[in-house]
């Protein structure tokens, strides 16, 4: 049986209300600054959001903009931004984010042709920026929209450029935007790749949970 997709993200645009905002999200309610948001978002591959978090708070005290980034050196950055995973190709990236900004302005371009051209940002970045700090229609697809997109049935494929591209065929648009930060925050405190809350998840009863063990009810 096919899920009510629309149903489904209703529900949990509503029961995430209450759940940590990813801190991209966080970071676009303080400032409307399309570069802190590109930072912020390559900073928080493969990193927990309280990191990034800190992280971005000591890079921004000292990297407002495009223009005092370019004069920090790379070994400055590193020591700022540290213990984000992989910090040192991280830094290695933000150092030459503004050589590669000046090609488009010194401004943070919107298009997602454009944003893949910068260093350290893929389509999931690309995305994530064009949806978050331009509110622009993205879908941003990252493991967690993946995964519980594949769980729900509502797609059936390999990895996120797979289900990106599915879900530009399939999704009602007026989700696109909203997705991501939707099942980001239900992938961190619900469903959650080991040990998913399925007894306690307000769609569990509709949910048609393709592939997953639920964790096991303590006594």
């Amino acid at each position: 049986m096919a899920v009510d997709i629309s149903h489904f993200l209703k529900v949990l645009k509503k029961e995430v209300a209450g759940y940590t905002v990813p801190v991209v999200d966080l970071i676009a309610v303080q400032t409307r600054s399309p570069f802190k948001v590109l930072v912020a978002t390559i900073l928080s591959a493969r990193t927990k959001d309280e990191v990034t978090a800190k992280a971005s708070q000591r890079l921004f005290g000292e990297a407002e903009n495009v223009d005092a980034l370019a004069l920090l050196p790379e070994a400055r950055i590193q020591k700022l931004i540290f213990p984000v995973g992989f910090y040192k190709s991280k830094a290695g990236y933000l150092a030459k984010l503004p050589k590669a900004l000046a090609a488009f302005g010194g401004l943070v371009p919107e298009a997602i042709d454009d944003l893949v051209t910068l260093p350290g940002v893929g389509r999931k970045t690309a995305n994530l920026v064009r949806a978050v700090a331009f509110d622009k229609d993205a879908i941003c697809v990252d493991t967690h929209v993946h995964r519980i997109m594949n769980i729900w049935g509502y797609v059936r494929t390999k990895d996120p450029l797979q289900t990106e591209t599915a879900l530009r065929k399939k999704l009602p648009r007026k989700y696109w935007k909203e997705v991501n930060s939707i099942l980001v925050a239900f992938g961190q405190g619900t469903c959650r790749p080991v040990g998913p809350h399925c007894d306690t998840c307000v769609i569990g009863a509709d949910c048609p949970k393709k592939g997953v063990t639920p964790r096991k009810k303590s006594n």
